[in-house]
């Protein structure tokens, strides 16, 4: 299942998948990862700067995740292109949900914040990697 999301010319599509339940000092943590496409549909290059991430897992305990760019890059993406990379995240729960946002700059230094869509992480619904 694919979440999109698009604001100020930039698309954001996700694409969670379960990857395994593990235990570790006996508690069980459940393993997700999830494919991000952010395209920028504008006419001006970006460079995203900075990521907002909202975890939720199922009891409704929230994590936020602030820093700068993704996977320790800063890409620039240029009008028409797209930018695409792949993380993870451990829940203590089987379930839960992630949104959030990234922050460019275009070439003027004007901030742009484009919201990654509300997605939800559940091993019924989403697709097992194995």
């Amino acid at each position: 299942m694919n979440y999109e999301e698009e604001s100020n010319a930039v698309r954001v599509q996700v694409t969670p998948h379960f990857v395994a339940t593990q235990n570790h000092n006996g508690d069980d943590y459940y393993v997700y990862s999830y494919d991000v496409e952010i395209e920028n549909r504008g006419d001006t290059p970006l460079q995203l700067i900075s990521r907002h991430w909202i975890i939720r897992d199922g009891d409704g305990r929230e994590e936020h995740i602030i820093g700068d760019g993704v996977v320790g890059e800063q890409p620039t993406i240029e009008p028409g292109a797209m930018y695409s990379y792949q993380s993870g995240c451990p829940l203590p729960t089987p379930t839960g949900n992630m949104r959030g946002k990234y922050d460019l700059v275009d070439g003027e230094n004007r901030v742009l914040e484009a919201k990654i869509p509300l997605f939800f992480l559940r091993p019924d619904l989403v697709k097992e990697l194995h």
